[in-house]
């Protein structure tokens, strides 16, 4: 492995490492401890670092918290990757984390892998997709920066104006 850096923030309630990987390319970005409005900036900061970065892979095993703060950190930054032709995975989810990707649908979204080795031994290509392919998953990037609780889908065009559905054809 090649040059390190750590940042630790609020009396080490997060802790951010940064690897070079294996492969040219590709980093690995630890994060521990609680991801929250309080304690993401040492998240941001390094993300945006590595935002020309072939692949960034987030070891988040050690994560005990996330809150929408950092889940918004970790969507920005996978624009960022895409933008510039790389990608963001996820390794190691563990509940309670796990539970909050799923239930906003961001686990959709991300490549998301059981454990850093197991993300480092797939190569994925820049251009392929995790499970609900690119339109899915910026349907809910949408979603869930914005706060709405929609799943991006447009109302029905025969919709009544007082809120009840109208008859197919009228």
């Amino acid at each position: 492995m090649g040059a390190t850096e750590a940042a630790e923030d609020f009396a080490g309630r997060l802790g951010v490492h940064v690897l070079e990987g294996r492969k040219p390319g590709t980093v690995v970005l630890t994060v521990t401890g609680e991801l929250d409005h309080d304690t993401a900036a040492p998240l941001k900061e390094a993300l945006v670092r590595l935002a020309r970065a072939g692949r960034v892979v987030v070891d988040c095993s050690g994560l005990r918290f996330c809150d929408s703060t950092g889940l918004n950190v970790l969507l920005r930054a996978r624009l960022r990757l895409m933008e510039s032709g790389g990608r963001l995975d996820l390794a190691g989810l563990r509940a309670p984390v796990d539970r909050m990707f799923e239930i906003t649908g961001a686990r959709s979204v991300f490549r998301v892998y059981e454990n850093t080795a197991a993300a480092l031994a797939d190569a994925p290509t820049a251009d392929s997709t995790p499970t609900g392919g690119a339109a899915a998953g910026d349907a809910s990037i949408n979603t869930l920066s914005t706060g709405h609780t929609s799943t991006g889908s447009a109302a029905p065009d025969h919709a009544s104006t007082d809120g009840s559905p109208a008859a197919e054809g009228s």
